[in-house]
């Protein structure tokens, strides 16, 4: 069996003050270090959290402007069309017109020389058929 003398109670003595100068010199300063790296990582955490907030409202921000460029891009380009359009219009009117001007001076000339040739064939005729006559006659005309 243990006795309990006065070694017992020295060892007892001893280890009481093995453990107060470990807590002063070990533990503490361990205790501390480990206290300091903790409140390191929490602060490096919520730094990091905060960093992530500005990081998605900056990119909210830059997806919000980038659409509101794409609608205005795409009203832009809608009226680009519309005008586009517009002077297409306009232009083939204008063409149309010439054309049918350009059609109607021609049918105009054509028909001017169709009567111009008709009243020479006519002249032509006469005097050719009164050429015939004398011919067939034999006498003038």
């Amino acid at each position: 069996m243990i006795e309990l003398n006065l070694a017992f109670v020295v060892q007892l003595i001893n280890f009481g003050i093995l453990v107060f100068v470990l807590n002063i010199f070990l533990y503490k300063p361990i205790r501390k270090v480990l206290a300091d790296r903790r409140a390191i990582i929490e602060s490096a955490r919520e730094k990091t959290v905060s960093v992530d907030e500005q990081v998605q409202a900056k990119m909210a921000q830059y997806e919000a402007r980038l659409r509101e460029a794409k609608a205005e891009a795409g009203a832009r380009r809608a009226d680009a069309l519309k005008q586009a359009q517009v002077e297409e219009a306009v232009v083939l009117e204008k063409a149309r017109k010439e054309a049918s001007e350009s059609l109607a001076s021609i049918r105009a000339l054509v028909a001017k020389e169709a009567t111009a040739a008709r009243e020479l064939l006519r002249t032509q005729a006469e005097a050719l058929s009164g050429d015939i006559c004398e011919k067939i006659l034999g006498r003038s005309l």
